[in-house]
């Protein structure tokens, strides 16, 4: 009954949390701001990823065979956590590394060349490069 209750509440936190990361990648102007949501929307994506393979019962094991018996497979199925959500999210967070680190070079370029890291100066300031 209170794992009704924690999984309900963390559900809702992540849907807060996923709201005002959009929020921040929408409506700020700041790219640093941007990159900042984007990355706590990728870190709230890879909790729900992990929440979706998590079983709340007690006790949660993880998924190792000894002994190979029908009463182990039983109580495994039950119990065991599933792996391949950890698996994705571990490989997602090595990729959104990449990516993260990728745009935040992208932006210390943008700075350097045009003195902002407001995306609509920034545009303004390009556009205006180019007609040139």
């Amino acid at each position: 009954m209170v794992e009704d209750y924690v999984f309900a509440l963390i559900v809702v936190v992540l849907l807060i949390n996923t709201a005002l990361s959009i929020y921040g990648i929408v409506r700020r102007r700041s790219l640093v701001k941007k990159l900042i949501s984007l990355t706590i929307l990728s870190d709230t994506v890879f909790v729900s990823i992990i929440l979706v393979g998590f079983i709340f019962k007690y006790p949660a094991v993880p998924p190792v065979y000894s002994t190979g018996s029908p009463e182990e497979a039983a109580f495994l199925s039950q119990h065991a956590v599933d792996p391949l959500p950890q698996a994705l999210v571990l490989t997602g967070i090595v990729i959104g590394f990449a990516v993260n680190a990728l745009i935040a070079f992208a932006i210390i370029q943008l700075y350097r060349l045009v003195g902002t890291t407001d995306a609509r100066k920034a545009v303004k300031v390009l556009a205006e490069e180019v007609a040139e």
